[in-house]
């Protein structure tokens, strides 16, 4: 009786797979490699961290950095106006109707029943909240004093009284504002340790990992080019140089007469 040996093919390379290889890998893991967070929204939002930064930073330093306190409330002014527009043209996940917290996806999330790619329904909440803030920080700011040697640049649209009401309502929400914020910074800890689930990279990337798969869709270049208009003009007009009025011209300088134009000396009387 003969003895069969079974043959067992042992691939003579270890080279990677191909990327068509990988890619079904990967379908078959169950996750997708998606386009999250476009570079438009993520320059948003580290400008925006840093501008903020700088902000409260400025004002607790006061004196002369109160200048750039005011520089950085317009610019932020700036960039809310900007997250409006790409919040209506922008990529699919930058628009606020694909992250909108209406009451069926609270009712969902709180259920744990919701689905999605982007913001949860909570972290949708955080996000127009810290925009509804931050743009009445600005607006207050802008009219604020500090009545010493600062005033806002929309300052003289108000009366003193007035600027000073709306300056206390300035710090008041300075304060409300430190805590949405720790709040966004306590969710981002709480997820990345407990939930094992990073959202700093996505935002530093782009990309991320998700077991959801569905089309995306870019931000187009006129969109784009609306937004930066709409930043561009609030900057302008939160500058205050609508308000400002044109130097006067300098006075003339009274030209001395030409000598052609010199009266002739008086002729002198001989004397005889």
């Amino acid at each position: 009786m003969t003895q069969q040996t079974a043959k067992v093919f042992v691939p003579s390379s270890t080279a990677p797979a191909p990327p068509q290889a990988a890619a079904r890998d990967t379908a078959q893991a169950g996750t997708v490699r998606i386009r999250l967070w476009d570079l438009p929204i993520r320059l948003f939002h580290w400008s925006l961290a840093l501008l903020v930064l700088a902000a409260f930073v400025t004002a607790k330093v006061g004196g002369p950095w109160m200048a750039w306190h005011g520089r950085a409330g317009v610019a932020i002014a700036g960039l809310i106006a900007f997250r409006l527009v790409w919040g209506l043209v922008g990529s699919t996940h930058a628009r606020f109707a694909s992250f909108a917290p209406t009451p069926s996806r609270l009712r969902a999330y709180v259920t744990g029943k919701w689905q999605g790619i982007g913001h949860n329904p909570l972290g949708a909440l955080s996000v127009f909240g810290l925009l509804a803030l931050l743009a009445v920080q600005v607006g207050t700011g802008l009219v604020g004093n500090d009545d010493i040697d600062f005033n806002g640049p929309l300052f003289d649209l108000v009366t003193k009284e007035r600027s000073d009401s709306l300056t206390g309502l300035h710090h008041q929400l300075s304060n409300v504002l430190l805590v949405l914020i720790g709040l966004h910074v306590a969710a981002i800890l709480f997820y990345a340790l407990v939930k094992r689930t990073n959202l700093v990279k996505p935002m530093l990337t782009g990309w991320k990992e998700s077991t959801l798969a569905h089309p995306v869709r870019s931000g187009s270049v006129p969109g784009l080019i609306v937004a930066l208009l709409a930043a561009f003009g609030a900057m302008f007009v939160a500058s205050g140089e609508l308000l400002r009025e044109p130097d006067p011209a300098p006075p003339a300088a009274a030209s001395a007469p030409s000598p052609s134009m010199a009266p002739p000396p008086p002729a002198s009387t001989p004397s005889w």
